[in-house]
């Protein structure tokens, strides 16, 4: 079977939430014949909140770059990347986005995906939201992003964490085309 077309960019920041970084990166990796390639930048406070919420150093099982390594492949429209998933989105990076600041590999991504009308998904993650964060989705999902809250459902009955995660990493693989074996409304 010949891969997908398809490359990905996950970029990781330090908003609470890891643990949808995390699981997004385990149906990537049991899913390699769904894409061509996946490469993986995280902000320099991400490691620090994984390691606190998730209880242990990351482990990302796909070539990770630099957030100051320009030369990453995703750092250029030509490099043909289809898809970026900011997950989880920290209301900085959201806000630097909205701006035009492209001042690390993640802004610097996010605004390729952009400029070249492909998919960005900034999965956001804060409560309350005030008014500069709702202008900055807003301006966002104007320049072509979309803004997927980590707003987990419950009609699923999750059982565990991570079945609650996947509610929000399946709508991120389904918006990104990556078939996934999920509850979905209304089917038995």
């Amino acid at each position: 079977m010949s891969l997908s077309p398809k490359k990905i960019v996950v970029a990781i920041t330090g908003a609470s939430g890891s643990i949808y970084a995390q699981r997004l990166l385990f149906h990537l990796a049991q899913s390699p014949d769904k894409y061509h390639t996946v490469g993986v930048v995280c902000s320099t406070n991400a490691g620090d909140v994984w390691k606190f919420e998730l209880g242990g150093e990351m482990h990302i099982p796909f070539p990770t770059y630099s957030k100051s390594d320009f030369t990453a492949p995703f750092a250029s429209g030509s490099a043909g990347f289809t898809d970026m998933v900011i997950v989880p989105c920290s209301m900085g990076t959201l806000g630097r986005i909205a701006t035009g600041v492209s001042d690390d590999l993640i802004t610097r991504a996010a605004d390729v995906m952009l400029k070249e009308r492909r998919r960005l998904i900034c999965v956001v993650r804060e409560t309350p939201l005030n008014i500069i964060h709702l202008r900055n989705m807003t301006t966002v999902t104007e320049a072509g992003g979309i803004i997927l809250p980590a707003a987990p459902s419950f009609y699923s009955v999750p059982k565990d964490f991570n079945a609650l995660a996947d509610t929000v990493v399946h709508r991120v693989l389904d918006l990104i085309g990556i078939p996934v074996n999920t509850f979905r409304w209304s089917e038995s």
